[in-house]
């Protein structure tokens, strides 16, 4: 894995790199949010929020504009709005400072895994229609009625969460871990967040239906 470490803290980031090279993860390291933007690809992104140029929270914002590149942010920040404000811009895990390597690690394979699901697993169907809508795994596109629909990255995954079991209830505790973290410690205004903007861009709310006190399921609407 080769990944680009977006942090200005040369007593952090310079162990980091080594203890990261010694798991066979490839750490290209920058100093501020600019750089990083302009950075070329890479497989994951670990990014610190206190940046002496643009505050992190910026840089990710600005990196779900234009790719997917999975991002976990590394902070010092270790409040709610913080690490809620970060995963409804899109990061895929929080982790607050100090951490461990061994927990970064595991934590980096985890969101490796969930979005990337071939690379351990076997690859979804190419596509998936319910009704109207039609689900492109390989590309990460959706359409309804033969039109795209623009969704930001958690929004694509919550979509296919909901319809993995078209019709099914999903718990609220399911979605946030298939769709953030196994070990998310938000309220879930993270997960009604997007899923109110899942109802918006696909035009109707009945696509998405609440049950209430238990959690949401995908629905077709006319």
């Amino acid at each position: 894995m080769d990944v680009l470490l977006v942090e200005d803290d040369d007593s952090i980031a310079e162990p980091l790199v080594e203890g990261l090279a010694r798991y066979g993860i490839s750490a290209r390291r920058v100093v501020t949010g600019a750089a990083a933007l302009t950075a070329a690809p890479t497989d994951m992104v670990l990014l610190d929020l206190g940046l002496p140029d643009i505050d992190g929270i910026e840089v990710c914002r600005a990196l779900r504009r234009s790719t997917d590149v999975p991002v976990i942010m590394l902070t010092a920040r270790g409040g709610e709005a913080d690490r809620v404000l970060g995963l409804e811009l899109g990061a895929d895990d929080y982790l607050a400072k100090p951490f461990s390597l061994r927990e970064l690690v595991a934590r980096m394979h985890a969101v490796r895994r969930r979005t990337h699901p071939a690379d351990g697993t076997a690859a979804p169907e190419r596509t998936q229609q319910v009704g109207e809508l039609v689900i492109d795994h390989r590309t990460r596109q959706v359409r309804l009625h033969g039109l795209p629909v623009a969704l930001a990255p958690k929004e694509y995954d919550l979509l296919v969460a909901l319809a993995t079991d078209p019709g099914a209830v999903l718990t609220r505790r399911a979605l946030l871990e298939t769709v953030w973290s196994p070990n998310f410690f938000g309220r879930g205004k993270t997960l009604d967040f997007h899923v109110a903007s899942l109802r918006r861009k696909l035009g109707d709310p009945a696509w998405v239906t609440t049950v209430r006190g238990v959690g949401f399921r995908l629905g077709v609407a006319c």
